[in-house]
């Protein structure tokens, strides 16, 4: 049996009240559900801690965890989308690009195993969850990254109402905001991220789009080589939707905007 010792109750007010204000390294680490890989970290600086020491899969199909810095080392792993990893050494310069993103091999820890893996598909922004709504994601993130921004406005008329969703993030990386809006708007996986380098103005279309009468096109914007403006706009009877992605400041935002006729 523990001994407990009484204190006067005025001292341990004025030791706690101490110690919360001089306090400025404690953090929590908080699990969704045991069978989850997503997590929420809550630290005093959470934004920084989160991106030192851990981050999220944001490839659709998962991504390798291999031995060695390089693509060509034996595979241990595939980490699935959203999983969390624990972040071992960044690779601070980019070394190589996959997909049109640049980046390097960060070793990284998972499943109790510690390999490397392509940091362009990791990100200190958890990615949606399926099913999830742009409030809700917008919710979840803003409990972690405070300066997130989520508003949502109807309009139109009766007959043609239209409905506006719009996310503003906190990044800059045009990849992260691409992969998040792909996953929250719900536009074609085969719709890969566009290249900095290319036509000012360029579209792509979804082939299956010509046999089932519908329009689904990736519409991109360049100068100078540098992206402006990516959408994504998709129409078929009764119904239209605009996914925009550009930056506003030191902000990324994503917007959605259904029309329905």
């Amino acid at each position: 049996m523990k001994t407990v010792k009484i204190v006067s109750l005025a001292f341990v007010g004025t030791f706690i009240l101490f110690s919360c204000k001089n306090s400025e390294k404690s953090n929590l680490e908080i699990e969704v559900s045991p069978d989850k890989e997503l997590a929420v970290i809550e630290s005093v600086n959470p934004e920084k801690n989160a991106s030192e020491s851990f981050l999220y899969v944001t490839a659709s199909t998962g991504l390798s965890l291999r031995e060695y810095n390089n693509l060509q080392s034996t595979k241990l792993a595939v980490m699935p989308y959203g999983t969390k990893v624990k972040v071992i050494t960044a690779e601070e310069n980019p070394t190589m690009i996959i997909g049109e993103i640049e980046g390097g091999m960060d070793q990284v820890e998972y499943n109790h195993k510690k390999g490397f893996a392509f940091n362009g598909y990791l990100s200190k922004y958890f990615p949606p969850e399926k099913g999830i709504s742009p409030k809700g994601y917008a919710e979840e993130l803003k409990v972690i990254f405070p300066k997130v921004l989520f508003t949502e406005t109807t309009g139109g008329s009766a007959s043609k109402p239209t409905n506006t969703e719009t996310l503003l993030i906190p990044t800059a990386k045009w990849h992260e905001a691409f992969y998040i809006a792909q996953q929250l708007f719900e536009f074609p996986s085969k719709f890969k991220f566009p290249s900095h380098k290319g036509k000012e103005n360029e579209i792509i279309k979804n082939k299956m789009s010509k046999r089932t009468g519908w329009l689904s096109e990736l519409h991109v914007s360049r100068q100078e080589n540098k992206l402006i403006k990516i959408e994504y706009i998709y129409k078929t009877k009764g119904l239209s939707r605009t996914v925009i992605i550009k930056k506003e400041g030191a902000m990324m935002k994503l917007s959605n905007l259904e029309v329905v006729d």
